[in-house]
């Protein structure tokens, strides 16, 4: 990850009412939008900021963009993020949710090729707060700080961050990752990042059932993460039959198989807790494990 105050920024989608109310709110926050891009309306100005029909166009434009945040139909993803790494946009942000699964398959398998960084998609985005806002986050929850928050639930995310907030922990960055069934980034990638962050001294991690890569991530945590890390997991007591998140995650999840212990909430309690890694049981719980595990 490479983003500062002076981070060109990119919005494809800008003239879609989503992707129009949020440039307006990114721009507004301190967020360097340099320009939009929208096929077919090109030539005008939203938000005095110029759109383009292409993403070449808007690159050449701003000399550099370094990174786009995607508000395009789900169908029109794939090809609106391939076209930005095509440009040579470095850092993608997908708030678009719905996207085929095959295509984000696709677009990994490209991300990975050219080492850029995907999030999302059904990403509410990034935020560091007082500086940067890129996506959908509502950034009168956060205040900025020393505490990285990672997540997979963007509402959820609110109440963590107003909860540290309000007992004076403020929030150096907090990133959502997307709550679809396949996502780009990764608790372990970002876990990396914010390892090596300056500005961060403590991580909070928020998980919920689904997915099966807690046990590597604890075991990362364990043996490369020497600032404190403190998770909660969301569905701690959903029945062992049902899985929690939005629909659409809901439905990918169960078309692909039957929900597995490996995916419960309980099972990723476990792992963490093997970890030695504290586990919140309810969201008030999270300042408290943070402070304490400050003082070690």
């Amino acid at each position: 990850m490479n983003l500062t105050p002076d981070s060109k920024v990119l919005v494809q989608g800008i003239t879609q009412p989503l992707g129009s109310y949020h440039a307006a709110r990114m721009k507004a926050y301190g967020t360097n939008v340099v320009a939009g891009v929208s096929a077919g309306q090109g030539g005008q100005e939203l938000h005095d900021l110029p759109v383009f029909d292409l993403v070449e166009e808007a690159c050449n434009y701003a000399g550099s963009v370094d990174a786009t945040v995607i508000f395009v139909e789900p169908y029109n993803a794939l090809d609106a993020a391939l076209e930005a790494i095509d440009a040579g946009i470095g850092q993608i942000v997908l708030v678009t949710s719905g996207i085929p699964p095959l295509d984000i398959v696709r677009l990994l398998q490209k991300a990975q090729f050219t080492d850029t960084l995907v999030i999302g998609p059904s990403s509410s985005g990034i935020i560091v707060p007082g500086k940067l806002l890129l996506g959908t986050q509502e950034s009168e929850f956060y205040t900025p700080g020393s505490v990285g928050v990672i997540t997979r639930a963007a509402t959820l995310s609110y109440e963590i961050a107003l909860t540290l907030t309000q007992a004076g922990l403020g929030q150096s960055i907090a990133v959502n990752l997307g709550s679809d069934v396949i996502v780009g980034s990764s608790f372990l990638q970002w876990l990396q990042v914010l390892a090596t962050d300056e500005n961060t001294e403590a991580i909070v991690l928020v998980d919920q059932t689904g997915g099966g890569s807690e046990e590597a991530t604890a075991q990362y945590i364990a043996e490369a993460v020497d600032k404190p890390v403190v998770a909660y997991v969301a569905g701690r007591y959903t029945p062992v039959d049902k899985q929690v998140g939005n629909a659409s995650a809901i439905l990918a999840a169960q078309l692909s198989g039957p929900v597995t212990n490996a995916s419960t909430a309980q099972h990723k309690v476990a792992a963490f807790k093997k970890a030695k890694v504290p586990v919140a049981e309810r969201p008030s719980q999270i300042p408290e494990l943070v402070r304490k595990a400050l003082k070690k």
